[in-house]
């Protein structure tokens, strides 16, 4: 019987390809053309060793390169490697006389930029993949000073939504006992409270109550993609303080009736616009529903990024007295029903929440379950959203309606009570307008 290896969740195979890629990889002899030379021999050979050892030659010689010589790169991905309007015309103007296969693979062929077929033969090569990543946060920050490069950065997120697809992902629970590398990058990935030492590091990871997730790529065996902490809690909480507090117990099995998913980071900027957040929550909240049965709630205790930005744009009272910076703490009702009044009222032009995480949460299907003041009283809580956060609830029985609601119409999902939080707000408002 073949028996399978396993260094800390992470399978014998993938370390020693791991291995074998990486030795590989820092095999390449430069040959001293230039980068779109190398690129067109690259399209052009047909052998997969040789092709291979071009494709590393390229993605070295790119990493060699500076600021200007990657621009100039993405310069000549937009301009030589781009389709062929006429030749897509009279492709389309064939395939509309004649609807057959021939027609169509070349209509297909015509549609599709050279760039996509030689960034594909680029993650043939060790390592490809976590490179492509890495190149285009490159690509995203020239084409700010460059926005003929965006259509570049289609293809990128074309390829990336294939290659990325859920099929291909892999979800491990990070513990306290996985390897160190991968412990790095989840205190050198976490964006929503930060890990300020290894012993917190422990004390989110090693508890019986305590969980965290991540999804992984096979072509990106150590490096995750996003990851999810969780909490195994008796009620929802309404402060992040006490999950994490230091001298906290952890809670027995037998009491554990809520699911709190308290911070999510999304690790690679490279694939920004590529969604894995929905899977992740779908797939965490099965995996700890079959290993605790007594869950009956999930949700989440978010922060609220955006509040203090849109106060700040509000000319009324009410706003002004949150922000006011006079060392008073701000009262707690104001607080929650201008905060309430954000996440169910405020969009952006796209008729979209304003707030990235409500977006998030809302467009998986989870509604505003409830609001709390005094709830991060970090400087970064308190910079972003006067300290409050907020729950969303993920109840199985309604998600599904809640997203497609969101999708169709933007109906924000939300609790009778968040949206009277709301209401005394509009009504303070409307009697000072008829009061002036």
């Amino acid at each position: 019987m073949a028996r399978t290896w396993d260094l800390g969740g992470w399978a014998l195979g993938d370390f020693l390809t791991t291995l074998f890629e990486r030795r590989r990889a820092g095999d390449v002899s430069a040959s001293g053309k230039p980068l779109p030379e190398l690129c067109r021999a690259l399209l052009s050979g047909q052998g997969e060793v040789s092709g291979m050892k071009r494709a590393a030659e390229v993605l070295m010689r790119y990493r060699q390169a500076d600021a200007a010589g990657k621009a100039a790169f993405f310069r000549f991905l937009a301009d030589e490697m781009d389709l062929d309007p006429a030749a897509l015309t009279k492709a389309a103007q064939a395939y509309a006389k004649g609807r057959d296969a021939r027609h169509l693979s070349t209509l297909l062929e015509a549609a599709e930029p050279p760039r996509q077929e030689l960034l594909r033969r680029l993650n043939q090569a060790p390592g490809g993949t976590a490179d492509l990543v890495a190149m285009r946060v490159d690509l995203m920050a020239a084409a700010k000073a460059e926005p003929d490069l965006a259509r570049v950065d289609l293809d990128f997120r074309h390829l990336f939504a294939s290659w990325f697809n859920r099929g291909f992902l892999v979800l491990r629970r990070i513990g306290w006992e996985s390897p160190a590398n991968i412990l790095e990058k989840i205190i050198q990935y976490e964006a929503v409270h930060e890990i300020q030492s290894w012993d917190d590091l422990r004390r989110r990871l090693e508890p019986p109550d305590r969980r965290c997730f991540a999804f992984f790529h096979p072509a990106m065996p150590d490096d995750p993609l996003i990851f999810v902490e969780v909490a195994l809690t008796r009620g929802i909480p309404g402060a992040i303080g006490a999950l994490l507090a230091e001298d906290r117990k952890a809670l027995p099995a037998h009491e554990m009736d809520t699911a709190v998913f308290y911070s999510i980071s999304n690790c690679q900027a490279g694939l920004r616009g590529i969604s894995f957040g929905n899977s992740l929550i779908k797939q965490v909240v099965d995996v700890l529903g079959r290993e605790v049965p007594g869950l009956k709630t999930f949700v989440t205790l978010s922060p609220i990024p955006g509040l203090v930005r849109w106060l700040d744009t509000q000319d009324d009272s009410h706003a002004k007295a949150l922000l006011a910076d006079d060392g008073v703490a701000p009262d707690a009702d104001l607080l929650r029903a201008m905060a309430a009044t954000y996440l169910l009222e405020a969009k952006a032009k796209d008729g979209q929440p304003l707030d990235p995480v409500a977006r998030f949460h809302l467009g998986n299907g989870a509604e505003v379950h409830e609001i709390h003041a005094n709830a991060d009283l970090s400087p970064k809580g308190r910079a972003q959203s006067c300290g409050a956060m907020v729950n969303y609830l993920y109840d199985p029985a309604r998600v599904e309606q809640n997203h497609e609601a969101f999708a169709s119409v933007q109906t924000v999902a939300a609790t009778r009570g968040v949206k009277a939080l709301a209401g005394p707000v509009k009504d303070r408002k409307e009697k000072g307008r008829k009061d002036q």
